[in-house]
């Protein structure tokens, strides 16, 4: 309550804002390029071009003096994002964008989960109902028995597992080193991790389809950069709730622009699984607890 950075609430919404934006953008630029390029290779192109941009952070890795352990965790975390990022480009070329959007939600849930199985955090009543609320919103998205459950789905549920673990491990090793370095080492780990996928099935791509790709970089650089002044700005319980606002732009964004009719049913579950989140988010500042959950975009690739 006493550092002034942390509130000036206008400039924090507005950067969160626009880090919506941002990443609707990228997964409508992941959608456009369509099914042609293989997920796993796509990914790394993304990865791979978007390393130009972390050349200013070649300073502080170069002076890191990382240990066995955390060297582990790293790699750890990238083998999780290597499997996280590859499905979610696999999801995103093949179900609607809101789909794919509010399912990603899911991923503070498992984060919940996980910091109460790995980190001892205390899972009280509150959480458990609240993740029992967003699994109930996941099936109401689904809805086994009544539509069919594609491969993109199934993509999504085990994509925000994967970057659940990510950020678990990135909350270990955001305490122990420069976070410069856990930026740049996630992009290194999980380029080199997506090579051997890329290569196995590598399709050439178009002159076209790589400047898309870029500009998925470009953009996904972007949002993480604004996302970090968002956070700079104002505390995660006035950001988070405008992260929100990304289940909007994606369902306008797949109607308009693709074609993609509005399911009702992918609302609901997306405004229970986001009512679940901001539940835990106000109920641990009102405890002055420490917040594990990332924040939504985070999540993103």
């Amino acid at each position: 309550m006493n550092d002034p950075q942390r509130h000036r609430p206008v400039q924090g919404v507005f950067w969160m804002f626009v880090t919506g934006l941002l990443f609707v953008a990228v997964t409508a630029l992941v959608k456009y390029n369509g099914t042609r390029i293989p997920a796993a290779e796509s990914a790394f192109l993304r990865y791979a071009m978007g390393l130009v941009f972390l050349l200013p952070m070649i300073r502080a890795m170069w002076h890191s003096r990382l240990t066995r352990r955390q060297h582990k965790l790293f790699w750890l975390r990238g083998l999780a994002h290597t499997g996280g990022v590859s499905l979610w480009f696999y999801a995103m070329a093949r179900i609607p964008i809101a789909d794919v959007t509010a399912m990603n939600y899911l991923t503070p849930i498992y984060v919940t989960l996980g910091a109460a199985l790995l980190l001892g955090e205390t899972l009280a009543l509150r959480r458990i109902l609240a993740v029992m609320a967003a699994l109930v919103g996941a099936l109401i998205i689904l809805r086994p028995g009544f539509r069919e459950v594609g491969a993109g789905h199934l993509a999504m549920l085990f994509a925000a597992v994967f970057f659940a673990t990510s950020y678990l491990v990135a909350k270990l090793m955001s305490d122990e080193t420069n976070p410069a370095v856990v930026v740049t080492m996630l992009s290194v780990t999980v380029t080199i991790g997506l090579a051997p996928l890329a290569l196995a099935h590598w399709v050439t791509p178009s002159a076209g389809e790589l400047a898309v790709l870029f500009a998925v970089a470009a953009l996904a650089t972007a949002g993480h950069y604004t996302m970090s002044m968002a956070f700079a700005a104002a505390p995660v319980t006035v950001t988070q709730p405008v992260s929100f606002l990304q289940l909007v732009w994606a369902v306008l964004l797949g109607a308009v622009v693709f074609g993609e009719g509005v399911d009702p049913w992918v609302v609901l579950g997306g405004l229970v699984i986001i009512g679940a989140i901001a539940f835990i988010t106000m109920r641990e500042a009102v405890l002055k607890r420490k917040i594990r959950t990332p924040a939504v975009p985070a999540t993103k690739f």
